[in-house]
This record gives structure tokens, C-alpha cells and sequence, in this order.
């Protein structure tokens, strides 16, 4: 091995771990997150729902250049469910739909992000965990830097019955979910 290709392997080595540290680490953030869903209702007549959960939490680590480190374990609360009527939202949190007892949170845990198509679009592929269920759902979404750390935002859709929400055929089986999360380090 001649000189310059021996320096070119030592700088490489010396470099590669600290193209892992800048991976920022963040926190999400209530203030400027919203995790909202829409269902379509036919119990009486065809009216569209939409709810809200509060309660974030999580850790995100973001780095655009380095996608392989990069990864979200991020959680919302059931018990924060909010759809603006108090007595759906205490049904709603009983063993028939979400069970807020036995499953307090509802996850979803990254499995790869890659590239998107445009300028700050990427794909995540993740693991959404509810009341117990755990599928593999796969979303476009952008992430746009704003003062101190990002903005996340995405949405995707899910069929209800896979996670065992809700027993009855009064409600829609598929539910469209938008996510917009702050996250500061």
C-alpha cells in the first residue's frame, strides 16, 4: 500500500465515527405536534369523525446525510384520545376499541428510512403497535428544519380490524391518520 492510499484508510477510520455523532437526538414535542385521525361514521348517517391524541413522547435521531442512523421510537397516549364529544372519547378508551388499561400507548418504532422522491421527503417504514397489535406500515413524509430542531409530517392509512379497534361495522374500517411532530434536541 503505497503512502497516500495508507493516509486515505487512516483518515477514513478517523472520520467514520464522527459521521455518526452528527445524528442529532430529539425529543418531540406537544407545542406545534398534532397526531390527528378522520373515520367515517354510518351509525345514523354518513358524518366524518376526527380525533386527536396528545400525550407524545419518544426519541427521535435525525441526520438527512447519514439515513442508516436515523430512527424514531415515538408513543402518543390513549387516554389523551379527543374526538370533542367526552362521552365517545371515554368509549373509545374501553376493551372494545383501544383498551386504555392494558394498552396505555400506541407506537410506532422505525425500521428503515430511505430517500423520497423531492427535496426533504423521505419513507419510513415502522412498526405501529396498537392495543397490542404490531404491523409494518410504510409512509411518505418530510422533515423540514425549523428553529432548533425539525418538523415532521406525514400520513398514512390503516385498517382498523388488523388491530382488533373496535368490534362493530357502524365505523369505517379505515382510518386516515396525519402526523405533524416537532422535535427539538
Amino acid at each position: 500500500m503505497n503512502m497516500k492510499n495508507y493516509f486515505a484508510v487512516i483518515v477514513l477510520f478517523i472520520l467514520a465515527p464522527f459521521s455518526a455523532v452528527r445524528a442529532q437526538h430529539y425529543t418531540p414535542v406537544e407545542q406545534g405536534s398534532l397526531v390527528q385521525f378522520k373515520v367515517v361514521n354510518h351509525l345514523i348517517f354518513k358524518t366524518t369523525v376526527t380525533g386527536t391524541f396528545k400525550g407524545l413522547k419518544g426519541a427521535i435521531v435525525f441526520d438527512p446525510n447519514n439515513l442508516s442512523v436515523c430512527s424514531f421510537n415515538v408513543s402518543v397516549a390513549v387516554e389523551t384520545i379527543n374526538t370533542g364529544i367526552d362521552m365517545r372519547n371515554n368509549d373509545l378508551q374501553k376493551e372494545k376499541y383501544f383498551n386504555r388499561q392494558k394498552y396505555p400507548l400506541i407506537t410506532i418504532k422505525s425500521q428503515s428510512i430511505k430517500k423520497g422522491k423531492g427535496n426533504g421527503e423521505y419513507v419510513l417504514s415502522a412498526g405501529l403497535t396498537i392495543k397490542g397489535v404490531t404491523k409494518t406500515i410504510s409512509f411518505p413524509f418530510t422533515a423540514i428544519p425549523v428553529k432548533g430542531g425539525y418538523e415532521f409530517k406525514g400520513h398514512f392509512e390503516l385498517n382498523r380490524m388488523e388491530f382488533k379497534v373496535g368490534p362493530d361495522n357502524s365505523i369505517d374500517k379505515n382510518i386516515k391518520v396525519d402526523l405533524l411532530v416537532t422535535a427539538r434536541p
